[in-house]
């Protein structure tokens, strides 16, 4: 039989642990945040950012252009775009679509990080209505430590 002290004992525990749901829930569903180098007109890089707010990362834009940044952290210019990132280490570089931003972050390759060159239509970012619906294909490209680039997916 149970005493009352050991009963109450039992419910401040579940008190206490009812009282922690809220914040470990919150750690749990917390935004990634992505940093965002970009030209301060640049539309289509705005719509790249509201696009990755969609799929569940915080971006933080700063608008000073991105040349300066892609070469200060290692992106050969050979795969630059309009803007560039930078998220737990990794850069990436143009319209990478938030899948494999969050395939990157999960597999955790040996990398400099991820990029789409150019500016393809139909690239997150760059399928407004003004495009008509029209995809060009283009790759992702997973940027070696050495600067050589692999099809990390292709988009068809």
């Amino acid at each position: 039989m149970k005493t009352v002290r050991s009963v109450n004992q039992q419910r401040r525990l579940i008190s206490f642990g009812l009282a922690l749901l809220p914040t470990l829930s919150f750690a749990v569903t917390e935004k990634q945040v992505i940093t965002m180098w970009r030209g301060p007109k640049c539309g289509c890089c705005k719509d790249w950012a509201a696009y990755l707010e969609k799929n569940g990362f915080n971006v933080k834009a700063i608008d000073i252009g991105n040349t300066e940044m892609r070469q200060k952290l290692g992106m050969p210019v050979q795969f630059g775009s309009c803007h560039t990132a930078q998220i737990n280490g990794y850069v990436i570089e143009g319209h990478v679509p938030a899948k494999e931003i969050k395939r990157l972050l999960a597999e955790k390759p040996k990398a400099i990080g991820l990029a789409v060159p150019a500016m393809p239509i139909g690239s997150p970012g760059m399928d407004g209505a003004e495009y008509k619906g029209r995809k060009d294909p283009y790759d992702v490209l997973i940027i070696g430590l050495n600067g050589e680039p692999s099809v990390y997916q292709s988009y068809k």
